[in-house]
């Protein structure tokens, strides 16, 4: 069973399109292989979420980077198992420290199961992706280390919250380029170096990958509080309802004045009675547009590096996927 990109992105290109549905085919292929044990408890952990299903954004992100130089090289679909075996390890650990009950519509390891069973999953899939990378050479071994490096630091930061006198917006933000934008970083980096890309393309792509990742969450942000729920899936709302600040709330909260808005969201999770005021004053208020302009300025930063890289296919596709990151966000 083989798994959709992370969005409908219209590829005009036909060599290309059947080069990435190809490339994602044989990602999924390797993915279900690697995480096999010897012991049938561990491979049905371990698979859990694979078969859940997700989008395998950065397996995209991969193979379309591998497109700048050659994306038939051995190393490629190794490398984008790599980085999803790591994504996929760091949601099970994601899950506990949430208490989540739910991920991609099924019981999430740590419901299903327990604490215990979800952390050493986790731990087991980091393992498998370990044991691909050896193979990769040590310059991947180092890329991958360092991603991991801002994915620890990334959590700690945002578990702990910002230091005393730090913006709270430049915390936030830097919590969004370490947790979620190093590794889309690393997918474009390795694509790019295992296909034997040239250097400055190689990094073009990290930069544009990274800033694609963080403009992805800042849209989420929007999404929680613009959207309706057939529109994106999710229950509007459902940030707040938690207390999670977001970017909007984050403007909110640094205003100096003593609004209604600023009082319901100052309490931490919003009581469900007061959910629809909410919205209806946070969808109207200019920390909306502030926010649009964060992430326009980074979906603008990833278009600046990627207008730099050689004209084919896979450049076309990659600005598709800054205009899509503007135009879900609303």
């Amino acid at each position: 069973m083989s798994a959709p990109p992370v969005v409908d992105l219209p590829i005009e290109d036909e060599r290309l399109a059947q080069d990435i549905a190809s490339g994602l085919s044989a990602v999924e292929k390797l993915l279900r292989a690697s995480v096999e044990s010897e012991d049938a408890f561990v491979t049905e952990a371990s698979k859990h979420l694979i078969e859940a299903g997700g989008k395998r954004f950065r397996t995209l992100m991969v193979l379309l980077a591998a497109q700048f130089g050659d994306p038939s090289a051995p190393g490629v679909v190794p490398g984008a198992v790599v980085i999803e075996l790591t994504h996929l390890g760091s949601l099970y650990h994601d899950d506990v420290m949430d208490e989540a009950p739910v991920r991609r519509g099924s019981p999430s390891a740590n419901a299903r199961w327990d604490n215990t069973v979800a952390i050493l999953t986790g731990d087991y899939l980091f393992a498998q992706a370990s044991d691909l990378l050896a193979d990769l050479g040590p310059e991947l071994i180092r890329i991958q280390a360092q991603t991991f490096s801002r994915l620890v630091q990334g959590q700690i930061r945002e578990t702990i919250g910002p230091r005393e006198g730090e913006d709270p917006v430049a915390h936030y933000i830097k919590v969004l380029a370490d947790k979620t934008g190093s590794l889309i970083a690393a997918s474009g980096r390795f694509g790019a170096l295992l296909s034997g890309a040239p250097a400055d393309v190689e990094e073009r792509l990290s930069r544009a990958c990274e800033a694609i990742g963080v403009a992805w969450q800042l849209g989420d942000d929007l999404l929680d509080v613009a959207s309706t729920s057939s529109e994106s899936g999710k229950t509007p709302g459902t940030d707040l309802r938690e207390g999670i600040r977001t970017l909007p709330v984050l403007y909110v909260l640094g205003s100096p004045d003593e609004s209604r808005l600023r009082a319901l969201l100052a309490a931490g999770p919003v009581a469900e009675e007061d959910v629809e005021e909410t919205l209806s004053l946070l969808r109207g208020h200019s920390a909306m547009v502030q926010a649009r302009a964060e992430l326009d300025a980074w979906v603008n930063r990833a278009r600046a590096d990627i207008s730099g890289l050689p004209d084919i296919p896979a450049k076309h596709a990659f600005l598709a996927l800054c205009d899509y990151v503007v135009e879900r966000s609303g």
